[in-house]
């Protein structure tokens, strides 16, 4: 799979990936959020990736969040927030 990663640049807290959909306002919330507490992220607009790369992103974010809903923000491959749950992202980065 090649799919290209948009990165937001900041401080280093973790290797943080966020799964979103570019029409999304919780997604865009959330990395509105992320740029206020400064912190280095990549995320993905899945809506915008066609074809198998799209089923093979799906599948991955299955592994952290079943429903496969949006956002999803995986952290170092293990931790994963879904949704734009402030407090949550808040008390992981602050």
């Amino acid at each position: 799979m090649t799919v290209e990663k948009n990165h937001e640049s900041g401080t280093k807290k973790g290797d943080v990936i966020l799964y979103a959909l570019s029409t999304c306002q919780w997604c865009r919330k959330t990395k509105e959020l992320l740029s206020e507490l400064g912190i280095d992220y990549y995320y993905i607009d899945v809506d915008l990736v066609i074809g198998d790369d799209q089923k093979e992103l799906t599948e991955e974010i299955k592994k952290f969040n079943p429903a496969c809903s949006f956002p999803t923000m995986v952290i170092n491959e293990r931790d994963a927030i879904v949704g734009f749950d402030e407090d949550k992202i808040r008390e992981k980065f602050e």
